[in-house]
């Protein structure tokens, strides 16, 4: 006699694990704030010389309902036209509405009404280990989910003008040209970070601004158009303090901004600073480099007097100084 099996039908649903179904919901739900960003940019042919236009794209999400979406800021500086093609396949014309190329965030803004947004988490109450989901167009594949973990927090990236962006989170959710400008997404389905770069080369190295910083930024393009910084009117380079500098003038730091030029004519009091003066401090912070004075110059410094610690001819000095606004 031969015995018969039936198949029953099985949900596909009892198959999927508690992590695999957390992902699935979350893209589920998020990928309708998911937007494909098409550019058209200026860029000068190396052969002919000559301007012409290069197609790009990168991703951007809605955070509110009458149309505004972040994306990076590399991803439309010197873009002549933006185009933003939403989950439902319609494409429409964007604004820019502000960049930082600081934090590398900037802001677009399109005439649509009732859009599906997401929210920022907040991310000081990330932890390693967490789950983190990326949504974006990699290479022009619209609407792509890959998954990972927050592998890292409190990371730094150079920004295209020379500041470092801090408060970057570290992921190993795989990023690749295309993303850039993406969410980073918890568990919850809210916005943990902006996909921002990936290290050529390095496996499940990637990076998000974090979306506290994001946040900020996003907020004060909206309301201002920018961010504003404050501003010495000086250029500078690290330098390495000699023993006898460190030891004649009981500092802490071993190393300072040596002074290369002042402009004269800069929004700022400026004119106590001379070529050759090595910073050491801003109002009583200990100053190591370059970094360190830019993340003293936030938009509160504006209009302020500050101290201003320097080695002159080898000996400490206090100057007053009063940055002005990065033109």
């Amino acid at each position: 006699m031969i015995q018969t099996i039936s198949f029953q039908p099985v949900d596909d649903n009892r198959l999927l694990d508690s992590y695999s179904n957390t992902v699935s919901s979350v893209a589920e739900t998020s990928a309708g704030s998911v937007v494909h960003i098409i550019v058209q940019k200026k860029v000068i042919d190396r052969q002919t010389k000559q301007k012409q236009l290069v197609p790009g794209s990168g991703t951007g999400f809605i955070i509110s309902s009458d149309g505004y979406i972040v994306t990076n800021n590399h991803v439309v500086e010197d873009a002549q036209t933006i185009r933003v093609i939403l989950s439902n396949g319609n494409e429409v014309n964007a604004q820019l509405r502000g960049t930082d190329p600081s934090t590398d965030i900037a802001v677009l803004k399109i005439h649509e009404y009732g859009l599906k947004s997401l929210q920022f988490a907040n991310s000081k109450q990330l932890k390693p280990g967490q789950i983190a989901i990326a949504i974006g167009n990699p290479m022009g594949l619209q609407f792509t989910v890959t998954a990972g973990v927050v592998s890292a927090l409190g990371r730094s990236l150079r920004a295209s003008n020379g500041r470092l962006i801090d408060d970057v989170i570290q992921t190993d959710a795989a990023l690749n040209p295309g993303n850039s400008g993406g969410p980073l997404i918890n568990s919850a389905g809210q916005v943990i970070g902006v996909n921002t770069a990936i290290i050529n080369g390095g496996q499940g190295l990637c990076f998000a601004v974090s979306s506290n910083l994001a946040a900020y930024v996003a907020g004060k393009l909206i309301i201002e158009g920018k961010v504003r910084r404050a501003y010495l009117g000086i250029a500078g380079n690290n330098v390495s303090l000699t023993e006898r500098m460190i030891a004649s003038n009981k500092l802490q730091n071993r190393s300072g901004v040596y002074v290369t030029e002042v402009v004269a004519d800069a929004p700022a009091l400026n004119n106590a600073i001379r070529v050759g003066d090595i910073i050491i401090s801003f109002n009583e912070h200990a100053i190591g480099g370059i970094d360190d004075l830019h993340s003293k110059l936030s938009g509160e410094m504006i209009g302020e007097y500050a101290k201003l610690g320097v080695l002159r001819n080898g000996y400490k000095q206090q100057l007053d100084v009063m940055p002005g606004e990065t033109p």
